[in-house]
């Protein structure tokens, strides 16, 4: 049998086509990156690649350091930093834009598939705000994992290519070596990009910049009387489902600003984030979060909240009632997505049943301080005879006698379908992730890099893009988290 595969480029040979370049400087500052210094290659991606058909063997030239350590421009390339505002934990700053990072262009592959490449750490820019453009080894590498992390859960996400590491000294909290990040996605424009112009009253500069992603992004939307209230519409349905994927996974994101919300319902900006060890609804993983505004159980309220931001910033191209009418098909819309992802992981199908099955999990989970990737990994093996106690889940409660009456009633549910426990299983074992990217082990990758051992990383590079496999061989990193890792903390400058 014959297979098609697509042509492998060259760096030099990349098909550029940098349409957010030809929109006009309103939009935008140009401007090249500013290098780092003696650059070393920390860890490449055959995966993200693969995405613009790049040769992976282009990975070894020494001009792949040069071109994604700022030292020489990509042929093709149109470098540059991209404006936006946002609402900061509530409050609107009405200028951000790339601080840190370069768009250097849009490369579009064999498929017809447009794929921002975005370089993380890229030096000073315009919108830098006193910062100084660096992004630092620690933090490159917690991005270029969970990017990846995330993709292998089936969660949309920007993808990570490379890091390129450096020995130049950046300040943080401590003194810390430099790095960069070369980031994918097919848009990098946020909600934030559209306030912007909506609290400059700049509302050509705002239409002109929902045309080029209705264009761009939703072009079955172009020729619509009412396309930006359709362009509201998917958006919101987008982000809602989003929402529910992350409710599902036991994802925190930490800075839910509306500078870090992707107009395409990706998930964007990995700073401070965190997977629930036990489960804990009220979990803050972002440090600098003293209020708790992006807590765990806070996540789907605050998309809906951000939403209302953009809806608002949208207002000079539609209605108000046009974007109440989009912003109220939030709620039914991460409702459903969540009771189908929760029935997924359950093994069971939507029923009346389903949701106080579910808050009870929880409330179980929660009070018995339960680990929730772990609990719904062994749940997989579940068996629904009635003399079947399923020790392995049920040893994971305090309260066992809890779970027994949970467990019957989830018994008798399954029963009701008819299937097997054994064909349950297979499909529940694609559904409940063996493996996350909890902090430890993030750390413990970040530890040996610091030291020019970047095998950690590799290794949990391969790990996390299939987390539904068993790999017997490493077991140890699906066990529960040493006590040392509840001490870890993460805030804004992670």
């Amino acid at each position: 049998m014959n297979r098609e595969f697509p042509p492998q480029h060259t760096l030099e040979t990349l098909n550029f086509d940098n349409s957010y370049a030809r929109l006009t400087d309103a939009f935008h500052a140009k401007l090249t990156p500013t290098a780092i210094t003696q650059p070393y290659l920390v860890s490449f991606n055959d995966s993200a690649a693969a995405l613009i058909d790049l040769d992976p063997l282009e990975s070894q030239r020494v001009a792949f350091l040069e071109y994604f350590s700022g030292q020489k421009n990509l042929p093709g390339a149109e470098p540059l930093a991209m404006l936006y505002a946002g609402h900061q934990f509530g409050h609107y700053v009405q200028q951000l834009g790339d601080g840190r990072a370069i768009l250097l262009g849009e490369v579009v592959n064999s498929r017809g598939q447009r794929w921002d490449l975005h370089l993380k750490g890229a030096g000073e820019t315009p919108f830098s705000r006193a910062g100084d453009g660096r992004a630092v080894l620690r933090s490159s590498i917690r991005e270029y994992l969970c990017c990846e992390a995330m993709h292998g859960l089936g969660i949309p996400s920007t993808r990570a290519l490379c890091i390129v590491g450096s020995d130049m000294e950046v300040y943080r909290e401590q003194i810390e070596s430099a790095a960069t990040l070369l980031r994918m996605a097919p848009s990098h424009v946020r909600f934030g990009s559209f306030e912007v112009f909506f609290y400059r009253n700049q509302h050509e500069e705002l239409k002109t910049l929902a045309d080029y992603v209705i264009d761009q992004h939703y072009p079955h939307l172009t020729a619509a009387k009412d396309k930006y209230a359709q362009f509201l519409r998917e958006v919101v349905r987008r982000t809602a489902r989003l929402m529910a994927e992350w409710q599902a996974v036991g994802f925190a994101h930490g800075v839910m600003n509306t500078d870090n919300m992707s107009i395409l319902g990706i998930t964007l900006d990995y700073g401070p984030y965190g997977f629930l060890d036990h489960y804990d609804g009220g979990f803050v993983c972002n440090h600098s979060d003293h209020q708790g505004r992006y807590a765990f159980d806070q996540q789907p309220d605050i998309g809906a909240w951000n939403l209302t931001c953009l809806a608002q910033a949208l207002t000079p191209l539609m209605s108000v009632a046009e974007a109440r009418d989009a912003l109220s098909e939030y709620q039914q819309t991460f409702v459903a997505h969540y009771l189908d992802r929760m029935a997924a992981k359950l093994g069971v199908e939507r029923s009346p049943e389903l949701a106080p099955l579910v808050n009870r999990l929880l409330e179980l989970l929660h009070e018995n301080h339960v680990d929730y990737t772990i609990f719904f990994r062994r749940l997989n093996a579940f068996q629904s005879v009635a003399e079947n106690r399923n020790d392995a889940v049920r040893d994971l409660f305090l309260d066992r006698m809890a779970f027994d009456s949970w467990a019957q009633d989830y018994a008798a549910l399954l029963r009701q379908s008819g299937e097997s426990d054994t064909a349950r299983k297979v499909r529940m074992d694609r559904m409940n992730p063996k493996f996350i990217l909890r902090n430890y082990l993030s750390q413990a990758a970040i530890e040996k890099a610091q030291a020019h051992d970047f095998s950690e990383v590799d290794l949990l590079l391969r790990l996390l893009q299939s987390p539904f496999d068993e790999h017997s061989a490493w077991e140890r990193y699906a066990d529960f988290p040493p006590d040392w890792a509840g001490t870890l903390t993460v805030s804004c400058s992670s």
